[in-house]
């Protein structure tokens, strides 16, 4: 592919292999995973001149059902970077208070406009577009390399400490070496299980299905949502298609899928009936994408020469989005901590204390836990009795009053804008 090649021989840091070449490369940080976490983290490290090698398995972002907002917290470090004028630049919309629409009428939990920033909504935003662009940044700076199509097989392990990782690609194997490998690579993460290291689950009790429809001009922007009969939808602009996400109960997907894909074209026509004639070329499951929705978190980051962020190291509910914000603050705390340790492994060629390692879990962690409580009660609270409710469903009192109180009605809105302690760009 195009990018893939362009990637290739751009590359910095390290030097390129030559094609079929099975050799060793050399760099301070590894990052495996190019989501949003491990792009950011390879962009700040870059900035500061330490080498960094970017691995993503994948030949390009391309991905469908991504989630594609940035929060004002991103939206800030953005800024603090001085790219955020021209990330703006790129096709996105601005959404700055969620409104579910129920059957007792519509309801706002949240509103961002009040809070006090540049950057008072969540902006919506292809993932393809917001990686391909911090890439593009990161390859100004020639201590920056990235290889597309890398798909990392082991770890590169010495005196029971991780000195890099081997991968093939396209080209066949190669092994780079590193001071400090960080996995950034998602839920599924095959670096924390090569390492060894196992998540603490929660099983919230939803999955979500997703599926693309067609877009008019005159539709509405942004994001949609509906709670109805027991059953919640929620609608993503996407330009000229909707991704739309139907929520139903954790592990009903093999009846639904029994019942036929017109079943759920009926189910989902019935939430929101004025988009029932665009589902046409839903024809069928396999266009249909399951998320099984879970909540889960490492009880450690790190190991000697190995870091932890973003999914790797903490799996998000969907609820509120947040995943990809949490992501890219653990990346900025991760560059702010770590970046004189690099520079000094760099320098010296000695590896990265895991002390270091540890301050990033610390500063992350707590932030981390309270907002998977609060996801969890949303869950419990909100999403359970919506989804088993199959008359009317109105949201629970405290949530119908948090916005008629003044001093508490902020509170939702600063906490998804934001979330719990969140990081700065040193």
């Amino acid at each position: 592919m195009a990018k893939t090649t362009e990637y290739r021989e751009r590359a910095g840091a390290g030097r390129a292999e030559p094609r079929g070449a099975s050799r060793v490369t050399r760099t301070t940080c590894a990052v495996v995973g190019g989501g949003p976490g491990g792009a950011v983290l390879a962009l700040l490290l870059a900035r500061k001149g330490i080498d960094v090698t970017l691995l993503e398995a994948h030949p390009d972002f391309d991905r469908e059902f991504r989630g594609d907002t940035l929060h004002p917290s991103v939206m800030e470090i953005m800024d603090q970077l001085g790219i955020a004028d021209r990330l703006l630049r790129l096709r996105h919309s601005k959404v700055d208070r969620f409104t579910v629409e129920t059957d007792t009428g519509p309801f706002t939990p949240a509103n961002l406009s009040r809070l006090k920033t540049k950057f008072p909504y969540i902006t919506v935003m292809p993932q393809t577009d917001f990686l391909e662009f911090i890439v593009a940044e990161a390859e100004k700076y020639p201590s920056f390399r990235v290889v597309m199509g890398a798909r990392v097989r082991e770890l590169v392990e010495e005196d029971g400490a991780v000195r890099g990782v081997r991968y093939e690609d396209e080209d066949g194997p190669h092994e780079v070496r590193a001071a400090l490998v960080v996995g950034a690579d998602g839920r599924g993460s095959r670096v924390r299980r090569l390492a060894g290291i196992e998540p603490v689950k929660t099983s919230p009790p939803m999955d979500v299905l997703w599926f693309k429809f067609p877009r008019e001009p005159e539709d509405a922007e942004g994001l949609v949502g509906r709670f109805a009969r027991g059953h919640i939808a929620i609608m993503l602009d996407r330009n000229d298609h909707w991704q739309a996400g139907y929520v139903i109960p954790k592990g009903t997907f093999p009846e639904l899928r029994h019942e036929g894909i017109g079943e759920l074209k009926r189910q989902f026509a019935g939430l929101i009936p004025e988009y029932a004639d665009r589902l046409e070329h839903l024809t069928d499951w396999r266009k249909v994408s399951l998320l099984s929705v879970e909540s889960s978190r490492c009880p450690t980051w790190h190991r000697p020469g190995l870091l932890l962020i973003g999914d790797a190291a903490h799996v998000m509910s969907p609820v509120a989005g947040v995943g990809i914000n949490y992501a890219i603050q653990d990346a900025v705390s991760a560059g702010n901590i770590l970046a004189g340790p690099l520079r000094e492994s760099q320098a010296r060629l000695v590896a990265v204390d895991e002390r270091h390692l540890a301050a990033v879990q610390r500063r992350r962690e707590l932030p981390t836990r309270v907002i998977q409580a609060l996801q969890a009660q949303v869950q419990k609270n909100v999403l359970a009795p919506a989804l088993g409710s199959g008359g009317s469903f109105s949201p629970p009192l405290l949530l119908r009053l948090l916005p008629k109180i003044p001093i508490l009605r902020d509170v939702p809105g600063r906490l998804i804008g934001y979330g719990v302690w969140p990081s700065r760009v040193r």
